[in-house]
């Protein structure tokens, strides 16, 4: 195959709506993680923020196929795993380097003398390498225990794998069988558990697989049978309709609710959303929601740690525990804004030009 040239790597236009919906779901992740370090899902308003993740993987299997469905055969696979690892893992390895600093000098964190600096070293390297160590159970067994959100980059870039090597080759009848025993999948999840939350810890491993498998196959679906519905909602319209699947109630109910929600409603808000149109003003406001999404995304979690140990030390009363919520989501936002402009655009678009110019 000859070598790749520079223009195959151009990025494609944008699906505005879809960026700005990205940024709606980060956010709500963010108030989900601090909500449920102090409530119960019974009393966490946004008790189904964690399906945030299950709209992200519609999303990628969507936005994967627009991407390089037309020209993977052309790049090739060591092109593409390269353009993924330059899109994503600079920010994995940050949110490691936070996930470290926050275990070091966290003063309300309280760890057993046995972490050595050997272990808490190879609990590092895990993190930054994306190789799933359940080891700490002061961290609920995360599979990434300095960086909990990397639980589903890990499955991401899995689902990036199977693209890679099968599913880009794939035929969409085949593609709606798999996804269809990809729903089943999750049923069986929800059946068993009695809910879908799981993929994040040692002991729900396998219930990522089936979460990634479902929406990544869903979005790919939707993309390759050009399932986009034309309309005319707005992006506050769409992103209220996705804010209404995170704030459903948490009731005995959720075994049903909560795959309904992932297997039907997200596709379609996909869907709408791809097929949304937006007036400048707001496709600038959808442009910047989606850039910060991820820096967003991959570096709060430190702080949801250090919150944690300050509340189960304290214990605030509720309107203190409001204000500590209110002002650390503005400033988790404000440091995901810093560590795009500063760290993330810099050190993806140095990358990309070393690459164009090895080529």
């Amino acid at each position: 195959m000859r070598k790749p040239t520079a223009e195959i790597f151009k990025a494609k236009q944008h699906f505005d709506m879809l960026d700005g919906l990205r940024g709606v779901a980060a956010l709500s992740v963010v108030c989900f993680h601090f909500m449920e370090m102090v409530y119960a899902p019974e009393r966490n308003f946004i008790a189904h923020g964690f399906l945030a993740v299950d709209f992200f993987f519609c999303l990628s299997g969507f936005v994967i196929g627009y991407a390089y469905d037309d020209r993977i055969g052309k790049m090739g696979v060591i092109e593409f795993f390269k353009s993924r690892i330059i899109r994503l893992h600079p920010l994995v390895i940050l949110g490691s380097i936070l996930g470290l600093l926050a275990i070091l000098f966290d003063p309300f964190a309280v760890l057993p003398n046995g972490y050595s600096a050997g272990k808490i070293a190879l609990v590092f390297l895990s993190s930054v390498l994306l190789i799933p160590y359940p080891v700490m159970q002061e961290r609920a067994f995360n599979l990434f225990s300095f960086n909990a959100p990397a639980w589903s980059l890990f499955w991401e870039y899995v689902a990036n794998i199977f693209y890679a090597f099968i599913l880009f080759k794939v035929g969409r009848k085949l593609l709606l069988i798999l996804t269809v025993f990809a729903a089943l999948s999750i049923c069986y999840v929800a059946y068993r558990t009695g809910n879908i939350i799981g993929g994040w810890s040692g002991g729900t491993f396998w219930d990522g697989s089936a979460r990634i498998s479902y929406s990544f196959l869903a979005g790919l679906l939707i993309y390759r049978s050009r399932w986009i519905i034309k309309n005319k909602l707005s992006f506050f319209g769409l992103g209220a309709l996705l804010i209404l699947a995170f704030v459903m109630p948490f009731n005995k109910w959720v075994w049903l609710t909560e795959p309904l929600v992932v297997l039907f409603y997200f596709p379609l808000l996909v869907s709408l959303g791809a097929g949304a149109a937006l007036t400048p003003g707001l496709k600038k406001l959808c442009q910047f929601s989606g850039n910060m999404s991820y820096p967003l995304y991959m570096t709060h979690y430190a702080a949801i740690w250090a919150f944690g140990n300050y509340y189960n030390a304290n214990k605030p009363a509720t309107g203190q525990l409001a204000l500590i919520i209110i002002v650390g989501m503005i400033l988790l936002v404000a440091t995901g804004y810093l560590v795009m402009v500063f760290y993330d655009i810099p050190v993806r678009k140095y990358l990309t030009t070393k690459r164009k110019q090895n080529l």
